[in-house]
């Protein structure tokens, strides 16, 4: 699943897929963003990407749209 966080005052935002589910990485940044500190998550790849939960702008969590490839007929 891609998870894309949009970081405040930064242009680009941090793109990842991870293996956790949507429910997870949901509850992980509703649970420290009332909390405070910092929002940990891993990546498919076994890497942490870590965030000040302060610093979050926003978040899109869900799976990468799947463009048709081939030829068909059209309508």
């Amino acid at each position: 699943m891609n998870v894309e966080i949009g970081i405040m005052n930064v242009d680009r935002p941090v793109s990842f897929d991870t293996d956790a589910s949507a429910e997870d990485v949901s509850k992980k940044i509703t649970a420290t963003n009332i909390h405070g500190g910092m929002v940990e998550l891993e990546d498919s790849k076994g890497r942490t990407i870590i965030i000040p939960a302060h610093s979050i702008g926003y978040v899109i969590i869900g799976s990468e749209t799947i463009h048709p490839v081939g030829f068909g007929a059209l309508s």
